[in-house]
């Protein structure tokens, strides 16, 4: 057989990547493909309270996040030294933010870190997040239209929201938060053929006679009342198009992933082993196109409610991650070295993603993710630590700091996203514009 041939591609693929994957299904992906069929995709990676920026008067400037240097003439500090061989597919960004999130409360923000919204009182009501917006253009060329994950789980409390991801109406979308849940939903075998039908046509039997009974009820209804009434109907549009995108794959067999490959049972008592294990999940979701788009909040910003408070404990860290925020200008190393952490286990995902061939590149290269916080330090929402990795195939310009004043919204960095994904979107939240230093 011919050294090139794309059965030969594929076993010297299989064996490299820790997973085993169906071969059938390998045939619609990058073997044969052009480049402009290949797909596009986004993940968005958040973390909670900020990172050490002590200043160079301090003394400890090499534990501050954001790199020495400007443009392509950088140097990673301590916190970010993982990323140094992949330092031409990341470009870091300063001062950044949210304009409009810039008077929340400092631990008020992670609802907004990919919406924009100003969340007022009572309702705190939130808009679309950038990965659900994408989902709307995107999301039926996949099983499934995206793939939402925490460390805690689940929806939270409005400010305090353990997701985020948000849809239309700026409900909250629920995350995941167990490998083994995750596993099984991306690639566990699913019911009976038969039995899914049945399920799925009386599901769609009830959303019709909801949707029929809608029509006279809401014409009963005061002004007030229409407007909570429609919020209802759109939640149950919602799971209309998922019960039709459902029926889509009913006959398409899900991909053969081996499980024994992976740590399903990882918890956050190990954040080493649980955050790879999400990023694998992650990984595998887009290796076999089962997604294109993904989330993962490692922590929200409530404290010391939240799960992923004790990650720092866990890896050998006095004081948990909220403590460690607090105490950042005091002790930046402290702080700094779960910026490491944090890091370190971003540059293994990112890696897993460059060695992975697709067409005449890697994976990286036509996936961007975003990976940031929306503080600065624990209570300062402006200048968000921002990052952006892949996408140099999508006509990305990576390898670079660029440092942006107050002047620039975080969204530019999403409207350029959306972009380089061909989606057909001009603005996103209080955008003015792209960056055109990202652009090759």
């Amino acid at each position: 057989m011919a050294k090139n041939t794309p059965d030969v591609s594929r076993r010297t693929f299989l064996r490299g990547t820790g997973a085993v994957l169906a071969l059938p299904f390998l045939e619609s992906l990058s073997f044969g493909a052009t480049a402009a069929e290949l797909p596009r995709r986004m993940a968005f990676v958040y973390f909670p309270f900020g990172v050490a920026l002590p200043g160079e008067k301090a003394g400890k400037a090499d534990w501050n996040w954001f790199p020495s240097g400007e443009g392509k003439d950088f140097k990673f500090r301590r916190s970010l030294q993982s990323l140094e061989p992949l330092r031409d597919d990341v470009t870091v960004m300063s001062g950044l933010s949210h304009p409009r999130c810039r008077r929340l409360g400092g631990h008020d923000t992670g609802d907004t870190w990919l919406t924009g919204a100003e969340l007022k009182a009572p309702s705190y009501g939130n808009e679309m997040s950038l990965d659900q917006l994408a989902a709307q253009h995107i999301g039926d060329q996949t099983r499934f239209p995206s793939l939402t994950l925490s460390s805690d789980g689940g929806v939270g409390e409005p400010t305090r929201s353990t997701t985020i991801s948000f849809a239309r109406t700026g409900r909250p979308v629920p995350a995941l938060s167990s490998p083994k849940q995750i596993f099984n939903r991306l690639f566990g075998e699913s019911g009976g053929e038969a039995s899914a039908r049945r399920k799925l046509q009386n599901t769609r039997s009830l959303l019709d006679l909801v949707l029929n009974h809608s029509k006279s009820v809401r014409g009963r209804l005061g002004s007030r009342d229409r407007g909570k009434f429609d919020e209802y109907l759109d939640s149950v549009r919602d799971v209309e198009k998922r019960v039709e995108l459902s029926q889509k794959w009913l006959d398409v067999p899900k991909p053969k992933v081996e499980a024994k490959t992976l740590d399903l049972s990882a918890t956050p008592d190990g954040p080493e082993e649980y955050i790879r294990t999400m990023y694998d999940l992650m990984y595998l979701a887009f290796r076999t196109d089962t997604t294109r788009l993904a989330t993962y909040m490692i922590g929200q910003v409530a404290g010391a409610t939240t799960i992923a408070n004790s990650f720092p404990t866990a890896v050998g860290l006095k004081g948990n991650w909220h403590g460690l925020a607090h105490g950042g200008g005091k002790n930046p190393e402290a702080l700094g070295k779960f910026d490491q952490f944090l890091a370190t286990q971003l540059a293994y995902f990112l890696k897993r993603l460059k060695d992975t061939p697709e067409g005449d590149g890697s994976l990286l290269d036509r996936t961007l993710v975003l990976y940031g916080s929306s503080n600065s330090k624990t209570h300062n929402n402006q200048n968000y630590p921002t990052l952006l990795a892949g996408g140099r195939g999508l006509g990305v310009r990576q390898g670079q700091f660029l440092k942006y004043s107050k002047k620039t919204p975080f969204a530019n960095v999403f409207v350029t996203m959306l972009e380089r994904m061909r989606l057909p979107v001009e603005r996103f939240a209080d955008s003015s514009g792209g960056l055109d230093e990202l652009i090759a």
